[in-house]
């Protein structure tokens, strides 16, 4: 009953939004509801720790839209330059087939802001982007979250493995004997490389599955085997992105491998591209925007209109996008400035919430939002503006955030009740476990055998709920070694289910509510959140799967496991391209 209970706030949401398709502010606002009624009444959580949790909800909600605020701020500015149309023109001339484009942009861009930055800066920024060049909203919004997978692990500077695993093995005397001779830092450098290669061999995969759901979704013939004709190239970037990806993951550890990864990538990829390598014989367009579905088109939809010629060189208009990167490496990877930004003269804390030990942050010197919108700022004098075009962007940007902003008000809140349901502090009588570890234990008792193809799907669970690999980390991590070492496994074999969680924990990117509200409002998708779900849904599958059927593989030894990972990948695309011909 417990278990079911605790299912019912993910239930609410997958049921309202993804199956009814209601709005995400209201399938939100009813799954608050839920959950800080379960907490209260099941989890005997006080009003005061759901009062705690709900206003550092808000908080981080309100830092989320700061981010998509700056997003949109420079895309705007961009319209309003003229310096969109020489980075249309840009990547039109390295190719005009739109396969080339999202991979280049989604795949390899997207994760090179992903490892200089995460937290969803990649959505807010490939989002418009895409949309610059042409994509339909929908479009951009699902490409960019279906690269919300492979390089998240390693996302800003390796977060989710430097703070999220690490917290879940450290200061444990159990993990510390279970792993000796070895420390915990060894030990985690280890995890580290089990997640590049669990990663590389399930994310090479990722631009062949992205360009057949572009074909699928938004082509003329809607057709998933009209992506596999770009297979020679997708494969060609995979392998460009997930090879330097391990082998930083492998040799030097989990700051650099996303980074690395996309930076290499784009340095093979694109010249690649320009000279006609691997590319697809036949060019893959949209159909006229004439004939484009509504559910495609977004309210903040680029206009097409002037075909003039673009004002600016191409280095000059996407210069904004390389200040961003360097000023998100810098202030990420110089100790001494990182110090400052997070130290206490730029951080307001509200310590002790409602005398709870609930304590809200607000960073905004370190904050993603902060370098974009000095970044916007700065092209007035890039592109010689005038503060008139300047403000017209301005005002728009603070429409779309103010449109964004009532369902993450309502999802983020839920999010912090369902996590802390059961800590120490939110449980009077401390005979429950938070909601997430009890739907957890639950999974444990009853896939025992089976775990490394269950554990990705625990790590996906924590991500969903909370939006964030680090958090799902955060809260499952000790709870997967100790799985590990109750069916049996050693150190070396625990360490793999440990990596699955954070393989998971990225791959649930893809459908994490908070992430999909950000990226869908940066086009102008409100309300829409539903539908990209349920296109993202089905790249989640392949990737938990996959990585579940190669962690048994690893764990077992056993041959079967491993025929059964080559051949699901052929099924899976099959089963698409059926479904496509049926669609079609």
């Amino acid at each position: 009953m417990h278990t079911f209970l605790a299912l019912a706030p993910i239930l609410t949401v997958f049921v309202l939004l993804v199956v009814m398709r209601l709005s995400a502010k209201l399938s939100m606002g009813a799954a608050y509801l839920v959950t800080a009624l379960l907490a209260l009444f099941v989890w005997q959580a006080s009003g005061a720790m759901v009062a705690a949790a709900t206003v550092n909800g808000i908080i981080v909600a309100l830092t989320v839209l700061y981010i998509v605020f700056g997003a949109i701020l420079l895309l705007n500015t961009l319209k309003e330059s003229g310096a969109i149309r020489a980075i249309r023109q840009g990547f039109m001339d390295i190719s005009p087939d739109r396969r080339v484009q999202v991979i280049i942009v989604a795949w390899l861009f997207g994760s090179l802001v992903e490892g200089s930055s995460g937290f969803g800066t990649p959505s807010a920024v490939g989002a418009p982007l895409l949309l610059a060049l042409g994509f339909p909203a929908m479009a951009a919004v699902m490409s960019v979250l279906v690269i919300q997978s492979t390089p998240v692990s390693f996302g800003a500077v390796g977060t989710p493995m430097l703070l999220g695993v690490w917290s879940g093995i450290s200061n444990k005397e159990d993990v510390a004997t279970a792993i000796a001779p070895a420390s915990p830092e060894q030990y985690l450098l280890h995890i580290v490389a089990n997640v590049g290669l669990l990663h590389a061999l399930v994310g090479v995969l990722i631009p062949l599955l992205l360009v057949c759901l572009l074909t699928r979704y938004f082509g003329a013939k809607r057709s998933f085997a009209e992506g596999l004709q770009a297979w020679k190239f997708a494969l060609f970037a995979g392998v460009a992105f997930t090879l330097p990806y391990y082998l930083v993951a492998h040799f030097i550890g989990p700051e650099f491998p996303s980074l690395v990864g996309g930076f290499i990538g784009l340095m093979i990829v694109v010249p690649a591209a320009k000279r006609g390598w691997f590319l697809p014989k036949q060019v893959f367009d949209f159909p006229p925007r004439a004939q484009w579905e509504n559910t495609w088109v977004g309210s903040v939809e680029e206009d097409h209109s002037d075909t003039s010629k673009p004002k600016f060189s191409v280095l000059r208009a996407f210069s904004p996008y390389l200040i961003v990167i360097a000023l998100l490496l810098i202030t990420r990877t110089i100790p001494e400035l990182k110090a400052f930004l997070l130290g206490d003269y730029t951080t307001v804390a509200l310590k002790e919430l409602f005398g709870t030990k609930i304590t809200s942050k607000v960073q905004l010197a370190y904050s993603p939002g902060t370098i974009l919108i000095l970044t916007s700022i700065a092209c007035i004098w890039i592109f010689k503006m005038d503060i008139k075009s300047f403000m017209r962007g301005w005002g728009n940007s603070g429409k779309t955030m103010i449109a964004a902003a009532p369902a993450l008000l309502l999802a983020v809140p839920m999010v912090q009740v369902f996590i802390n349901s059961g800590s120490a502090d939110m449980n009077a009588t401390g005979a429950l476990s938070a909601m997430p570890m009890v739907l957890a234990h639950s999974a444990a008792s009853a896939f025992s055998g089976m775990w490394p193809n269950v554990s990705p799907w625990i790590g996906a669970l924590g991500a969903f709920i909370a939006g964030s690999n680090t958090v799902s980390n955060m809260m499952f991590a000790y709870f997967q070694f100790s799985t590990a070492q109750e069916i049996g496994l050693n150190a070396d074999l625990s360490s793999i289910v440990v990596a699955l969680q954070a393989i998971g924990g990225a791959a649930g990117n893809m459908i994490a509510v908070h992430n999909v509200v950000a990226a869908a409002a940066v086009v102008g998708m409100i309300n829409r959140e539903g539908e990209v779900i349920r296109k993202t849904l089905i790249p989640m599958t392949y990737y938990l799967i996959q990585a579940g059927l190669i962690g048994q593989a690893l764990i077992t030894g056993n041959s079967i496991w491993w025929i059964a990972a080559l051949v699901w990948p052929v099924v899976f695309f099959g089963i698409q391209v059926l479904l496509g011909k049926k669609a079609a």
